[in-house]
């Protein structure tokens, strides 16, 4: 799978993890360089609580497109620690 912004392959991985519709990549399937940290949560009522990547590819912004559990609670943690998208980044295979 391919997570796609901007024109930009932004994470590649052979190993997903789908729940709920999402593709969840793992963390070393990403390229860190696009990634920046944001102080954006959320909560999931069976996950847990989600923290958020803005991208920024080639100048253009990208707030909170990515989320991932870093405590995952138990029922979700084959997500812990991947990342999954939104807002506009194609995932396609």
């Amino acid at each position: 799978m391919k997570a796609i912004w901007n024109g930009k392959i932004i994470a590649e991985s052979n190993d997903t993890t789908v729940i709920e519709g999402n593709h969840y990549f793992p963390e070393d399937s990403i390229v860190k360089e696009f990634f920046k940290d944001s102080s954006t949560q959320s909560v999931c009522h069976w996950k847990g609580t989600a923290s958020y990547y803005s991208l920024d590819v080639e100048g253009k912004l990208n707030t909170d497109a990515a989320w991932y559990y870093p405590e995952a609670s138990e029922m979700a943690k084959s997500i812990k620690g991947k990342i999954a998208f939104w807002k506009g980044v194609q995932v396609t295979n």
